[in-house]
């Protein structure tokens, strides 16, 4: 229960030498890694899927209500963010509120968020390649595309047994490439992806806007079928709970503190600044969407974008959208990527994972030995797991660590009320506690199987810390 007090933590982040990471991101990078990571396949899908099932056209409300419930976290972080700029995000927040052993909880918690994401998109990534591809006729060995326990059915009837798949593990390969040389190339890549996917979104809502059937807007609120959650005012708040892990993303920005210059400025800019632009963009997406066609017309689509495109005399968009979801695969993995090797890099420097895990490479100044382990493990975890293993993309984690940092402002407030703060989270108590409380509801929404998961993620992760972290913990051996 050792806390690490926010000076140690103001020391660590104005270290100099070979052991720092470089402070090289401004305001900019920090909102376009942000909305890289946002923006994802999800927006595609996960839109319909709401709209269809839960808010019809209102599920522009939808995401205004979900924008809400991650603003509340968002200015949680922000604060944080500004008062500890070191790397480690929700990790290191706990670890100077709730104490080292809560502190490892949530850093374990978000090492299963991003390293299973990042597999998951990958895999999701070569799927929707090998789609892409065939358009154009250029098919890839069936065998080089699934993992060696999933099989594929060919058009003559044969079945083939998969090997690797190989365009998930060269993905994460690439990417981590681009992360290894430095956080200032991996900003500028993730500008230019970024910057490609917003045009697409903002192309689809140019050219459908002038094609939107007023008539699918009536009723804009669908009368409630008597069912919680079908239509009417707890269709669209259930809506808003489907389409919230659209937003997930954001917190990530946070584990960037400690290559960012100017923190106390930048960082806020970041997390609300990209939140705010996704949020826009979101609302103007759905509204369009559910303009060009009926929301009924969405039910059991996995591609609502190309059932609206169809209203359109612009066929052409259907596979620029499948180009954006790879885009966005792509910035998701890299963010991804970022965020799980700055957690271990701060666990490591704290000495409750290994040393190799914060060693910062002479010339790139980034955590090399770090990323290229990371990178073989998730590049072989996507590469021989099928994705029905791997599963969606955990939220629960991410929920969990919305929950601490929300309640670590609380805590900080009665403990160290007069310390110097460049951005102050408003309306303290009120906001952290609807923070808690509607992370809390959507913790509680999430099916059996995935606490399950957690539950036993988290049991793994306490047998490494009390056999190997707690008794390597530099702040427990300092303070002994």
């Amino acid at each position: 229960m050792r806390i690490k007090s926010l000076e140690l933590l103001r020391q660590e982040a104005d270290e100099s030498g070979k052991s720092t990471l470089k402070r090289s991101l401004g305001a900019f990078n920090l909102v376009a890694l942000g909305i890289g990571v946002i923006i994802g396949a999800g927006l595609f899908s996960l839109t319909g899927i709401a709209a269809a099932n839960h808010a019809g056209p209102a599920v522009t409300l939808s995401f205004v209500v979900a924008a809400v419930g991650c603003a509340f976290s968002a200015l949680c972080y922000a604060e944080f963010a500004a008062m500890v700029p070191v790397a480690g995000s929700a990790y290191t927040y706990a670890y100077a509120t709730l104490g080292e052993l809560f502190a490892w909880i949530i850093g374990w918690d978000l090492v299963l968020e991003y390293s299973v994401g990042a597999a998951t998109v990958a895999i999701s990534w070569s799927q929707y390649l090998t789609r892409f591809l065939a358009k154009y006729d250029i098919h890839l060995p069936p065998q080089l595309v699934q993992s060696p326990f999933e099989t594929l059915t060919m058009p003559d009837g044969s079945v083939v047994s998969g090997f690797i798949n190989l365009p998930a593990v060269l993905v994460v390969v690439a990417v981590s490439v681009i992360i290894v040389r430095g956080t200032q190339g991996s900003a500028v890549f993730n500008a230019i992806v970024v910057s490609l996917k917003v045009l697409v979104v903002l192309v689809f809502i140019a050219l459908g806007w002038q094609y939107i059937d007023p008539a699918n807007y009536s009723p804009y609120i669908p009368p409630n079928t008597g069912v919680f959650g079908e239509f009417g005012i707890s269709g669209i708040l259930r809506g808003a709970g489907v389409v919230f892990f659209v937003f997930i993303g954001f917190d990530i920005v946070a584990t960037m503190a400690q290559e960012t210059k100017n923190p106390q400025r930048n960082m806020p800019i970041g997390i609300l600044g990209s939140l705010i632009v996704c949020t826009v963009l979101f609302v103007l997406f759905g509204y369009v969407m559910t303009g060009l066609a009926n929301y009924t017309e969405f039910k059991d689509s996995a591609a609502p974008v190309a059932i609206a495109i169809e209203k359109t005399p612009y066929a052409w968009l259907s596979q620029a959208i499948i180009l954006a979801i790879l885009i966005g695969y792509t910035s998701v993995i890299l963010v991804d990527l970022l965020g799980q090797s700055r957690v271990f890099f701060s666990m490591s420097r704290d000495g409750l994972l290994p040393r190799a895990f914060s060693e910062i490479h002479p010339r790139f100044q980034t955590p090399w030995r770090s990323n290229i382990l990371l990178c073989v493990f998730i590049s072989l975890f996507a590469g021989l797991v099928p994705i029905r293993v791997v599963g969606e993309m955990t939220s629960i984690g991410t929920l969990l660590a919305f929950i601490m940092v929300c309640l670590g402002i609380l805590i900080l407030r009665k403990r160290q009320p007069n310390a110097p703060r460049a951005f102050r989270t408003p309306w303290v108590p009120v906001v952290p506690i609807l923070g808690i409380l509607t992370c809390a509801l959507m913790m509680l929404s999430l099916p059996a199987d995935t606490w399950i998961r957690l539950v036993v993620w988290l049991a793994i992760g306490l047998v490494i810390y009390f056999a190997y972290g707690r008794k390597r913990s530099k702040l427990q051996n300092t303070s002994a």
